[in-house]
């Protein structure tokens, strides 16, 4: 079984050699699908009885491990050296550092690493994340699935 769920959360970011208009400063309303696979739980009396995963769950580790860290954040390559310094310039701003890019493709790569060791197989249903998705605009967004590993 397949199941997903949906968080949204604000952040700014540039793609520094972007050859238009997202070389500039600027922010989107994410979108953050994660899905999950596993045996659907069948325990007589346990909470997640029927489940793959409770929904209310998944969100809790997602708030936790990366959506809190990200929202309303600039994410920065720690390389844009112009922006990083400035953004070090700004008493108290929330600023997340990647490795990467902050491309669609990359924070989807990304949040997927994050996020992977945070689902486990508690349950004994082979749970493991599969799918994260995550939607720049309502009409652009990135897939990283485990397949891709």
């Amino acid at each position: 079984m397949r199941i997903t769920r949906r968080l949204e959360f604000d952040a700014g970011h540039r793609i520094p050699d972007h050859a238009s208009q997202c070389k500039h400063l600027h922010g989107h309303r994410y979108v953050l699908e994660i899905s999950l696979t596993g045996d659907i739980i069948q325990k007589a009396g346990d909470p997640a009885n029927g489940m793959v995963m409770d929904f209310g769950e998944i969100k809790r580790i997602a708030k936790r491990e990366l959506v809190d860290h990200w929202d309303h954040a600039f994410l920065a390559y720690r390389h844009d050296t112009p922006i990083v310094n400035f953004l070090a310039s700004l008493p108290d701003h929330k600023t997340v550092l990647l490795d990467a890019v902050p491309t669609a493709e990359n924070l989807a790569l990304i949040a997927f690493r994050i996020l992977d060791a945070h689902y486990t197989d508690s349950f004994g249903n082979h749970l493991r994340l599969e799918r994260v998705r995550l939607f720049e605009t309502p009409n652009c967004w990135a897939d990283f699935t485990r397949d891709m590993l």
